[in-house]
């Protein structure tokens, strides 16, 4: 789903992307996308920050209220501070204008296959092929589905699971941001970037984890994070 403004724009993108096989909507407005969500199931929506009249970021909080799938936003580009906020709002990557058509593909399909992400689990960690525990908490891989020790479901977004995912694949062992990078966004970092750093503090909240003392999810200075062993 690319909902921008900009009707050259959504044209562009619209013909490139769907020359590549890729299924696309548009919208231009939020008015337009939660209409076009109730009757389509989007794995990914391309949404840009500066949305006409309205606020992009505003747009992607409400979207998150209700909705897990893969978000990628388009920003300026150097504008750190945007993908930060993007990030913390609870989107899934960025791309910065002017972009390559080519990275940008490259970055949908990334987001696109973090919703299937498939595991072969440590047998030590699970219940099933499909399910890990960990401190606590359970995960469904297959149904993207993670449960605490009371049985209540916590939602996580297209990044967050794929980020559990891969630090639970390397339990014990750590990972650094590079890693963490390379297996979640299939791309290397970037100078100043803090993505992985951002979503891993949403991660934290989400199960719990003090950010300031974390015992589950544990950062080593300079290095990287390790999901430390139950």
């Amino acid at each position: 789903m690319i909902v921008d403004d900009e009707e050259d724009i959504r044209g562009l993108l619209s013909a490139y992307l769907g020359k590549q096989g890729i299924e696309v909507f548009e919208a231009s407005s939020e008015a337009e996308l939660r209409a076009i969500m109730i009757a389509k199931a989007p794995d990914v929506v391309l949404l840009d920050v500066n949305l006409g009249m309205e606020d992009g970021f505003a747009v992607a909080r409400r979207l998150r209220a209700d909705w897990s799938g893969g978000l990628l936003m388009v920003t300026g580009r150097g504008d750190t501070v945007d993908r930060v906020v993007g990030l913390e709002i609870g989107a899934d990557d960025y791309v910065t204008k002017p972009f390559d058509l080519r990275e940008l593909l490259a970055r949908v399909r990334s987001v696109g296959r973090r919703a299937v992400v498939q595991l072969e689990p440590s047998p030590t960690t699970t219940d099933s092929p499909n399910t890990l525990r960990f401190h606590g908490f359970m995960l469904d891989v297959e149904r993207r589905k993670l449960t605490d020790a009371s049985g209540n479901e916590i939602a996580l977004t297209t990044g967050e699971f794929a980020l559990l995912v891969a630090l639970l694949e390397k339990q014990g062992h750590l990972l650094s941001r590079d890693d963490l990078l390379r297996r979640t966004h299939r791309r290397d970092a970037e100078p100043f970037d803090r993505t992985i750093d951002v979503q891993i503090g949403r991660l934290r909240k989400k199960i719990g984890d003090d950010g300031k003392d974390p015992r589950i999810i544990k950062s080593v200075r300079g290095a990287g994070y390790v999901l430390v062993t139950t």
